[in-house]
């Protein structure tokens, strides 16, 4: 009871916080919420003299707040759609996924980023940004600093994609379903795959938002591989080091449940479930992912954050300008434009 009673604190701290970020992100979907949350947390902690009281709840958020956001958006995964119109994009998909690691890779063996920085970047630029950072991090043990540098490294070419995607696509001459595919594809998270199908609909008067929409929960179901992949290397890299860690210590269970959400969610909806049932968790995962931002961002020296910032940005424009291009070409070389 009583380390229960010591989480109150942060835990209360975190949800206020959350709370304004989340409103905010709402009045500019482009930023989002998490942006929001990092900013304030980092503006906060400057105020912040005694945290004694305040960090059992903080790290609690952090870490264990995380996971239950990703396994609460496993509910917005409809497995049986996601195969039906889903199955088109896979080539794409893989393509920029394995585009981004490998630049990512290269870059962190060329310029010596923090490799817990460098897979951040790479899985989030690929896969659905902050989704994808937040089942990440906890597998390779990365620290507050590195996610809430990934993150901000994710927005900003987020926030590029949203605004320059809408006339790209248009200059190239891109179908609506061409560019659902495009924005599914080459943008990472939801709120900006958003904001710029929604931007060529309003231009085109069409209906990219759903094919982006369904392009990008099939991207996001590519957590689970690439998490699973982590922990066996990192339980290598411990074993070869003489680390005392075993796969069952860090095996990313969260992602299991994860799973066990979207298979809820696809057998609940075979049997005339209505999606909406699901919409409240699926708002509760989001809030979560705000909320664990925040506590990321009351641990995170956002001085050390600006210092060490160029390389990260860098790395991010280079996953950013390559998975554009080979979304692109993919489209071209199967047919799609």
């Amino acid at each position: 009871m009583e380390r229960i009673k010591s989480y109150w604190p942060g835990l209360a701290l975190c949800f206020v916080i959350a709370v304004i970020a989340w409103l905010l992100g709402q009045l500019v979907p482009v930023v989002g919420g998490p942006v929001f949350s990092i900013l304030i947390g980092m503006i906060a902690t400057v105020f912040i003299k005694d945290r004694t009281k305040l960090n059992h709840g903080i790290s609690f958020t952090s870490k264990k707040i995380l996971q239950y956001a990703v396994v609460l958006l496993g509910f917005g995964m409809n497995l049986s759609v996601i195969a039906f119109t889903g199955l088109q994009s896979l080539p794409i998909i893989l393509s920029t996924i394995s585009t981004s690691l490998l630049v990512a890779f290269a870059l962190y063996k060329f310029m010596k980023i923090p490799t817990n920085t460098a897979i951040l970047i790479g899985v989030g630029s690929s896969v659905c940004g902050g989704s994808a950072i937040a089942a990440t991090a906890p597998v390779i043990d990365a620290n507050d600093d590195e996610i809430a540098q990934s993150i901000s490294v994710i927005f900003l070419f987020n926030v590029l994609a949203a605004l320059i995607f809408p006339t790209l696509g248009g200059m190239l001459g891109l179908s609506d379903y061409g560019f659902g595919l495009f924005a599914g594809t080459a943008i990472n998270d939801t709120s900006s795959v958003t904001a710029a199908a929604s931007a060529w609909d309003s231009i085109h008067h069409s209906n990219t938002l759903d094919t982006a929409a369904i392009v990008k929960m099939t991207r996001t179901l590519s957590i689970i591989p690439i998490t699973l992949v982590l922990a066996l290397y990192r339980t290598k890299k411990e074993t070869r080091s003489k680390s005392k860690v075993s796969i069952r210590n860090i095996f990313p269970y969260f992602i299991l449940f994860f799973l066990l959400a979207s298979v809820i969610t696809t057998v609940c909806t075979s049997l005339g479930v209505p999606n909406s049932i699901f919409s409240p968790l699926k708002t509760l995962s989001k809030f979560f992912i705000v909320m664990a931002m925040v506590a990321i961002g009351l641990n995170t020296n956002i001085i050390k954050l600006v210092r060490n910032g160029g390389k990260p940005i860098f790395v991010g424009l280079c996953c950013w300008i390559c998975i554009t291009f080979v979304s692109l070409l993919m489209q071209h070389v199967l047919g799609i434009w």
